[in-house]
């Protein structure tokens, strides 16, 4: 048995004697070991911070119930890994208690050997988390992987972390060049499955002819031209993590494929009566607002429910332009790297200009232009070279970008800027006139 997992305690939560009694032993035959309790009370006067071990809990006990203990543990410990029990086809439940941080939940009824798995990987994820906090390493290598100092990003890189080990699916929210694809190898690279395989498959390249062979996989002979055995996608992932990039563009029945594994659990390839179990992660990604487009008919809802247990956004350039100075110059760092070019450094004004614009294709797009500057060859819409500042004129150059772009975010409405950079009306009013931003820049409406 794996050492972190010797050091870790399950915890189990249940008020009925009889499945606590059963949860217990099961867990216990899987070599665990166990703490059992019978109330959340119980429970919560026995759990420290920074504890090494989970806590399983069904959601409905007496007294405090089982999401408001999710609640509590994690004010305690946002770290702390939770998995909640909860009832058969109660899907909003188990959403409501993912969004409210757990890190997985599992579904009555359910087998001793399938929770005895999920514990067992939580309680490698946390032994993983508290081993790296003592060695300052995964906070540190996924700065590396998610780049961005801004708070939206620190956020997101803490969620990222936690959910690495949870066999939960996750929805990536963000428009086209935000990263999806990094943020889903960072929920794969962090956790236990990093041994494993990360396999990602864009929909929107995928005909559906093939889809069944490509994410199934098929027998010798199942179709013309078939003339081997083909191992799909799933089985391919198996350990490890399966990312669906662009899932909005998967048609209708392959979307009733897709619910159907995901919810048995289980697929067969094609041209074979051989039921496989389904072994991988899914990590689904979207540019679109799946909810809306289900309630258009555009996608399957309960496919929807599905996917997003957990649903992250990434944030559009535009919404954290403090970072573009430190994007833009590990990108231009690794492009010199690759080209082998020297490295030249990035005038003040140059990263300044940079920050002004709206970057419509996000973190790609800065990209191409770090590249660009490395090799020299700028392009119309790159900002030209400018001459270097003193500290007094990067500073009132810093300002003012970030007033005009508050302003731009709030359609030109002074007080509504003033609120969003928390500064009082007049301070704003004093600093748009110190630093020349015309009343005609604004377009204040007088509110």
């Amino acid at each position: 048995m794996n050492e972190d997992v010797a050091q870790g305690t399950v915890i189990v939560v249940e008020d009925d004697p009889a499945v606590r009694l059963g949860i217990t032993q099961a867990l216990q035959l899987a070599g665990l070991d166990v703490r059992a309790m019978e109330s959340a009370e119980q429970a919560l006067a026995a759990i420290d911070h920074g504890q090494r071990g989970v806590v399983v809990t069904d959601i409905r006990l007496p007294g405090i119930d089982g999401l408001e203990l999710l609640a509590q543990l994690k004010r305690l410990d946002a770290q702390l890994p939770v998995i909640v029990i909860t009832g058969h086809g109660d899907v909003q439940t188990a959403v409501d208690a993912m969004r409210g941080g757990a890190v997985d939940f599992i579904e009555k009824p359910f087998s001793s050997e399938r929770l005895a798995q999920i514990a067992r990987q939580a309680l490698l994820g946390r032994a993983a988390w508290l081993d790296a906090l003592a060695l300052g390493d995964a906070p540190r290598r996924i700065e590396a992987q998610i780049v961005g100092g801004s708070r939206v990003m620190r956020e997101l890189r803490h969620k990222l972390l936690a959910l690495a080990d949870a066999e939960a699916s996750v929805l990536i929210h963000g428009e086209t060049g935000t990263g999806k694809e990094a943020a889903a190898r960072s929920l794969h690279e962090f956790g236990a499955r990093a041994r494993h395989e990360f396999v990602a498959l864009n929909c929107a390249g995928l005909p559906e002819t093939l889809f069944d062979s490509e994410v199934f996989g098929h027998e010798a002979g199942s179709f013309t031209g078939a003339s081997a055995r083909r191992i799909g996608k799933i089985e391919f992932a198996a350990g490890g993590t399966l990312f669906l990039d662009e899932i909005e563009t998967m048609p209708l029945a392959q979307q009733a494929k897709l619910l159907r594994v995901l919810q048995e659990r289980r697929f067969e390839r094609l041209g074979s009566n051989q039921s496989r179990p389904m072994q991988c992660r899914v990590v689904a990604g979207t540019k679109v607002d799946l909810r809306r487009l289900a309630a258009q008919g555009g996608f399957r809802e309960d496919l929807y429910y599905r996917l997003a247990v957990v649903e992250l956004r990434l944030p559009p350039l535009r919404e954290r332009l403090d970072d573009v100075p430190l994007l833009f110059q590990k990108f231009v760092l690794d492009a010199a790297r690759a080209a082998g070019q020297p490295l030249r450094p990035v005038p003040g004004a140059h990263l300044l200009d940079l920050m002004t614009r709206e970057w419509p294709g996000n973190v790609r797009e800065l990209r191409n232009a770090a590249e660009r500057f490395v090799l020299g060859m700028l392009s119309g819409d790159d900002p030209a070279p400018a001459p270097e500042l003193n500290f007094e004129q990067r500073v009132h150059a810093f300002e003012r970008q970030l007033i005009v772009q508050a302003l731009r975010r709030s359609g030109g409405r002074v007080s509504v800027a003033a609120a969003a950079m928390g500064l009082p009306r007049k301070t704003l009013y004093d600093k748009m006139k110190k630093l020349d931003i015309a009343r005609s820049d604004a377009d204040d409406d007088g509110a």
